[in-house]
């Protein structure tokens, strides 16, 4: 591949509304640092991990909760509500589409599903975008064509001739990094990730058994190539898997999120936990602002989960009262995500009751 010549690229059972928003007024940099996993984080790392001429502080943040019954009902309408529920102007713009597809196991959900992918490419190009491509390198299968031809993706797409790359083998360009919470200094990141005018990251709403939550942060790990970092991208979860996972983010930069929380996954995720229908779409045009939400949806105090306490600093607007709500009653829509133990104490205390 030769010599690593850096680039640039400018670039939350229901709880009541009230719950929901409890401890808004306080930012998430300085709420976290009395919580003891995010103070090990400050205590390993210092004050600033990154360069502040490439991250000016965050403005306000504009957050979309949709309830979403099914797959089927009406989904290309309800993307269209929330992208336009958060101001997404994708007018002329290369977009690429991100979702999270990591494994095929018919018996649970794993993946983005294929109807909302689908349905989200359909969206943006009505909104304009010049052109819609769906990315994606898995993590944990080496073999991206079997993911996405046993996942229903590569068929979707094909009937409505949206084009797929695969992320892992796409060329590639060097990206020195902004950002130091790892030591990589510099990542090599797909041409087609490289070049879109706009990112879209599309997780799915589920829980980690290292991260304690994966969102659209956590899904920008598709972004890096299998063939150079490994499987499943073992340098990254060597270099740290909170830290990698800001300075992946920082480097992607996503524009967008769209979250599929229509049914997610709780428990031993990404892989082996048990679906949740949570009927519910987040959409954001602040992916640090689109987790907090969606984390606190799934009963998370997003304070709590050290990569979005830290990214909350610089990358994206992490404080609930600066972050613009938009949608349908954030509260009423909230499930409590069962998680491991270990992950207990990242969650809101008492907040959420049965479903």
């Amino acid at each position: 591949m030769g010599s690593m010549e850096p680039t640039d690229r400018d670039h939350a059972g229901r709880m009541d509304r009230r719950t929901f928003l409890r401890g808004a007024a306080v930012g998430l940099g300085l709420a976290a640092t009395s919580l003891a996993g995010v103070r090990v984080w400050r205590e390993r790392h210092g004050s600033t991990q990154w360069d502040a001429a490439a991250f000016p502080p965050p403005g306000e943040g504009r957050v979309a909760v949709l309830h979403a019954a099914s797959y089927d009902d009406g989904l290309q309408e309800k993307v269209l509500d929330g992208l336009r529920a958060i101001g997404a102007d994708v007018r002329g713009a290369a977009v690429l589409l991100k979702p999270n597809f990591v494994e095929y196991d018919p018996g649970t959900a794993i993946n983005t599903d294929p109807r909302l992918v689908v349905a989200a490419a359909s969206a943006l190009r009505r909104l304009g975008a010049a052109s819609v491509t769906v990315g994606e390198g898995p993590g944990h299968r080496r073999d991206t064509q079997y993911v996405m031809t046993r996942s229903g993706l590569l068929d979707a797409l094909r009937e409505e001739d949206v084009p797929f790359v695969d992320l892992n083998t796409d060329a590639l360009v060097a990206r020195r990094l902004r950002t130091s919470f790892t030591d990589l200094g510099a990542l090599w990141l797909p041409r087609s990730v490289a070049d879109a005018d706009i990112v879209v990251s599309m997780p799915k709403m589920k829980t980690h058994h290292w991260a304690g939550v994966t969102l659209s942060l956590k899904n920008c790990f598709g972004c890096v190539p299998g063939r150079v970092y490994g499987w499943p991208k073992n340098a990254l979860h060597w270099a740290g898997l909170e830290e990698a996972i800001v300075d992946v983010a920082a480097a992607v930069r996503p524009d967008l999120a769209i979250v599929d929380g229509i049914v997610g996954m709780e428990g031993n995720g990404p892989i082996s936990g048990t679906p949740i229908a949570s009927n519910v779409l987040v959409f954001g045009n602040d992916p640090v602002a689109t987790d907090v939400v969606a984390a606190k949806l799934m009963g998370f105090d997003p304070t709590r989960v050290p990569h979005l306490a830290e990214a909350g600093r610089f990358l994206g607007q992490g404080d609930l009262g600066r972050i613009r709500m938009e949608g349908e009653d954030d509260g009423r829509l909230a499930k409590d995500f069962a998680v491991l133990p270990a992950f207990r104490s990242m969650k809101i205390e008492g907040a959420v009751g049965p479903a």
